[in-house]
């Protein structure tokens, strides 16, 4: 009886361990999903819809693009919703252009890029995103999922890519998981220290199931035991793939976390600008993101009357002509500083790795991300008091704990003092004449004073563009970049005439669009900030020297209109330049192509 007792467990076990396995199985096959989840065979839908209704749910409003068969069906269900496909002429400028949108708008950037080499192209512009620290969202292209891996076309490796420039990336294995993984995707792109996140979408999951069933289906299956597997292997991929796809899902956004200084740090901060007499802060773009709006952060900052540096997006943050904005001198007046405040602001080569900190200042830092807030204070910088948390909301909350208390005003007049003396050494630069060609810094400075007020700056190039930020003072927070989304404001783009051989054939992008762009290119024939340090070095120009090219006919050609600005045409300056905005108005995108002498643009100072 024992025995028979025995055998009996044993028996139950090997059933037991034997239905289980099956359940596992039946499980990792989907077979449990599909008893509870139906696929509708006939149904036309197709999973760009699902990408389609979470970006509109979320309020994009643009998608940048340049089109491939793996994604036309997010574009056409992206338009069909509404959102505005802008298709450009190369995928890094689809994907530069949706980080425009996202530093300037609030929302996340959206791009879709096909497979392979459409993806590989906008590496760069991803690792600019994620130092910029941009809430972007790159939507790629992949090879079925049943053939990646296995030499289908443009099948490479993308998310071994992605993972190191990215907070997120994730494969959809399913039409189901479209949303959620759009949905989380958007998220984490906005929370903490905002940055890129990848989707790869497999091409059988963005069509319909009667398109995705015929590339599935085996003409010719082999006979016999292995082929019925086979088959049934296929079908039974198939309706994994389509099982549940639309049932009703939410699509709303998902909560984002923002990290916020403690009560603690800020009454600490209080204390110590209080009882500062020559305070000095740093503004960099992060204090731009949402949600603290611009106009916000500018009162903050004029009711704590303390001389601010502006640099990245915080620039035009005081304004055209602000008693508190300081632009020269930064050196000099963090040497005399007794506090400095870095609100986003972090400590890399533009401030000489910290070593142009005063060591006797007191030294506030806040910044989203741990590692920028710290960055190379093991070695010649220590902060007073380090805040990981938003700077925007940070200063507000510091201007309303120091209501009715304001900077002594000798300190930044002082400052201000500085700034004109050097503006007027500066100016005296630019009026002086070159040996062949017209002055940059002359040049610039008739733009600035003509350009419109609801004028944005797009700045791209070494020494024209070093010597621009100088010169140039955009109108209001936000004006330093261009996210195309208002044909109503004029955009001017600073080109050298190095960086513009990148992107010159998005005149046609501008013209398909009727985007109002004004691009000034400084041709001075040359990459001189590279040449400026080669020559005497290495004692050679190779690879360094360009030609007087012709931009302004490249311009026409693609629809734009091209104008040629030489020496000859200097009194014409200013007509040539309200031409261009006349023409921006009509919707019509410009470049001026001045040639230029060359300049010397470093550390802050100017020379031609």
């Amino acid at each position: 009886r024992r025995l028979e007792m025995e055998i009996a467990t044993a028996l139950g076990c090997f059933v037991g361990f034997a239905f289980g396995g099956l359940v596992f199985v039946a499980y990792k096959l989907g077979l449990l999903y599909q008893l509870f989840h139906k696929t509708e065979t006939q149904s036309p839908r197709h999973g760009g819809e699902s990408v389609a209704e979470v970006l509109r749910a979320h309020g994009v409003k643009f998608v940048f693009t340049l089109v491939g068969g793996h994604i036309s069906p997010i574009l056409v269900a992206c338009e069909k919703l509404g959102i505005r496909i802008v298709d450009t002429r190369h995928e890094a400028t689809a994907v530069f252009a949706a980080d425009a949108v996202a530093r300037l708008s609030g929302t996340v950037g959206v791009a879709a890029v096909t497979a392979g080499p459409g993806l590989t192209n906008t590496v760069t512009a991803v690792k600019n995103a994620q130092m910029a620290e941009s809430p972007l969202l790159l939507l790629g292209g992949a090879a079925a999922t049943l053939l990646q891996g296995r030499g289908a076309l443009q099948d490479i490796d993308q998310m071994s890519l992605f993972k190191p420039l990215c907070k997120f990336c994730a494969s959809v294995r399913s039409v189901k998981d479209i949303a959620i993984t759009v949905r989380k995707a958007l998220a984490i792109a906005q929370s903490g220290t905002p940055g890129p996140v990848f989707i790869e979408f497999p091409i059988d999951t963005l069509y319909p199931f009667h398109l995705v069933s015929k590339e599935f289906g085996v003409k010719n299956p082999p006979k016999g035991i292995m082929g019925k597997v086979v088959t049934w292997y296929l079908h039974n991929h198939l309706k994994n793939l389509f099982a549940g796809a639309w049932e009703t899902r939410d699509v709303s956004p998902l909560p984002v976390h923002i990290p916020q200084a403690t009560d603690n740090q800020v009454q600490k901060c209080i204390e110590l600008v209080s009882r500062a007499k020559k305070p000095v802060i740093l503004l960099g773009s992060q204090a731009t993101l949402p949600p603290t709006p611009t106009d916000d952060i500018r009162a903050a900052l004029e009711s704590l009357g303390i001389p601010c540096f502006l640099g990245g997006m915080s620039r035009g943050m005081l304004g055209r002509n602000s008693p508190l904005h300081i632009r020269q001198n930064r050196s000099d007046a963090l040497k005399e500083a007794d506090l400095v405040l870095l609100a986003g602001t972090v400590c890399d080569f533009r401030l000489s790795y910290g070593r142009v900190l005063n060591r006797r200042s007191r030294i506030i830092a806040v910044n989203r991300d741990k590692t920028q807030l710290l960055k190379n204070s093991d070695m010649f910088w220590k902060p007073t008091v380090a805040i990981q948390g938003d700077a925007g909301s940070f200063l507000l909350r510091l201007s309303k704990g120091l209501k009715g208390h304001t900077c002594p005003e000798d300190w930044p007049q002082c400052l201000k003092a500085g700034d004109v003396t050097k503006e007027k050494a500066n100016r005296r630069k630019a009026d002086e004449k070159t040996d062949r060609h017209l002055n940059p810094l002359s040049v610039l400075h008739r733009v600035d004073e003509l350009m419109a007020d609801d004028s944005i700056i797009v700045a791209d190039g070494g020494d024209f563009v070093g010597s621009a930020a100088y010169i140039m003072r955009p109108r209001g927070p936000l004006r330093w970049l261009d996210p195309g989304q208002d044909p109503q404001w004029t955009v001017w783009i600073i080109y050298g005439d190095g960086s513009l051989g990148y992107s010159v054939a998005e005149f046609d992008t501008f013209t398909r669009h009727k985007t109002p762009v004004i691009a000034l290119v400084g041709n001075d024939a040359c990459w001189s900030q590279i040449a400026r340090e080669q020559v005497p070095i290495l004692g050679s120009n190779v690879a360094c020297g360009l030609a007087f090219t012709d931009y302004h006919i490249v311009a026409d050609g693609y629809g734009g209109k091209g104008t040629l600005i030489g020496r000859e045409d200097e009194d014409k300056l200013d007509g040539i330049i309200k031409e261009a905005q006349k023409e921006t108005r009509q919707g019509r995108a410009t470049l001026l192509n001045v040639l230029i002498g060359k300049t010397n643009f470093r550390d802050g100072s100017i020379s031609v």
